[in-house]
């Protein structure tokens, strides 16, 4: 059961999907999920028309709709739940409770029925009942205090919804295994919040127990030297060197010393970061990117070019990882979606389905799944 709307919850449903869920995305029948109508861009006929922020999070779902107010709507979420196996939602605190669904509720209908509750800023404490949205819990998460190079800068996509939403799914997964030995769901919860505090990792270490506190530095890794971005004479690129042996191996490359007493430990090279950078980028400078990316990869220094998303798509290596699927939908035709992350062997589709399913419009299952609710409450075991 999908409960959700906008991008964590949504995220975390799809990527149950993926795996070969059943997805029941149920919606308002007022134009249902925010995102439906996010952009521009929309894309398809007139009068039928997708935003594609919408299509981005909902592959592999079925999409119904009910008021949840309404008596009806009150008993078409009754009969699911006794059905399902897991509920996800994002209602800010205290909405499914007022709607009459609490857990408690929840779990007389279905004892094995696990839930996914995924809030702004957690559940309960001081500021729990806060509305959460991603760029804001970005920064109140810390993220953005260390993303850019001169003010705060945000990510260039709402991370902190869609690790909420992959802690979600795996969260969901633990408590179905839990489940297959004890019989019973429960809880999982997790926040924007939680999502953007527990990608800290060696930033957070630096604080909690170095007390440090981390500083923006750009398009450079923070505590690596020479790791980051770099000018050539036509193009920019990224190098990676990552240990003693590749510095020791990179360094004649771009004409310095590797035992430079400025730059002979990595500690060294943090230290005296825009000198190393300044040098690497005049020895950069004599070359177009294409030929420097060359050197570097038959001399095994990890590097790389900055593409753009016509670029990263058209990429063979893309394609061949299946990270791009086509789907036949109902108004817009054949479509390419980003496709799922993960691969399975002896699978040759895309995540564990054998067909990806489109997003879907609004209502479209509406028919279909009450036929499926009439048949009895039995929990699927989809």
């Amino acid at each position: 059961m999908d409960l959700t709307r906008a991008l964590a919850g949504p995220q975390a449903a799809m990527m149950l999907g993926d795996l070969g869920a059943r997805v029941i995305k149920v919606e308002s029948p007022d134009g249902g999920d925010d995102s439906r109508g996010w952009g521009p861009p929309f894309v398809g006929p007139e009068g039928e028309q997708e935003s594609t922020y919408f299509l981005s999070a909902n592959r592999n779902k079925e999409s119904v709709t009910a008021d949840l107010k309404s008596a009806e709507g009150k008993e078409f979420l009754t009969a699911l739940a006794r059905k399902a196996d897991v509920l996800i939602e994002n209602f800010r605190p205290g909405v499914l409770d007022r709607l009459g669904f609490s857990v408690e509720r929840l779990h007389e209908l279905n004892p094995g029925l696990v839930i996914l509750s995924i809030t702004g800023f957690g559940h309960d404490g001081p500021e729990g009942g806060r509305a959460g949205y991603d760029q804001i819990a970005q920064g109140e998460g810390g993220l953005m205090s260390i993303t850019g190079a001169v003010e705060p800068t945000k990510t260039g996509v709402p991370i902190a919804d869609l690790l909420a939403g992959m802690y979600g799914a795996y969260g969901a997964l633990a408590a179905l295994h839990e489940r297959s030995i004890t019989g019973k769901g429960r809880v999982v919860r997790t926040s924007l919040l939680a999502s953007v505090v527990g990608v800290h990792a060696f930033h957070g270490t630096k604080w909690t127990v170095a007390g440090e506190l981390p500083e923006r530095v750009g398009n450079h890794h923070a505590q690596i030297a020479p790791y980051g971005m770099y000018h050539t004479a036509d193009d920019i690129i990224q190098v990676a060197v990552g240990s003693e042996g590749q510095w020791r191996t990179f360094a004649p490359i771009v004409g310095l010393d590797p035992l430079d007493e400025r730059f002979a430990t990595n500690s060294s090279r943090v230290a005296h970061r825009d000198a190393l950078t300044a040098a690497i980028e005049s020895a950069f400078a004599e070359a177009p990117a294409d030929v420097w990316l060359a050197r570097l990869s038959e001399a095994g220094i990890p590097s790389g070019k900055v593409r753009d998303f016509q670029q990263v798509y058209e990429w063979d290596q893309t394609l061949s990882q299946g990270l791009l699927i086509e789907v036949d939908h109902p108004t817009l035709g054949r479509i390419n979606l980003p496709g799922p992350p993960l691969r399975f062997d002896n699978n040759p589709h895309a995540g564990a389905r054998q067909t990806n399913l489109p997003p879907p419009r609004l209502g479209e299952h509406n028919t279909s799944v009450r036929a499926w609710l009439d048949e009895g409450p039995t929990a699927s075991t989809q």
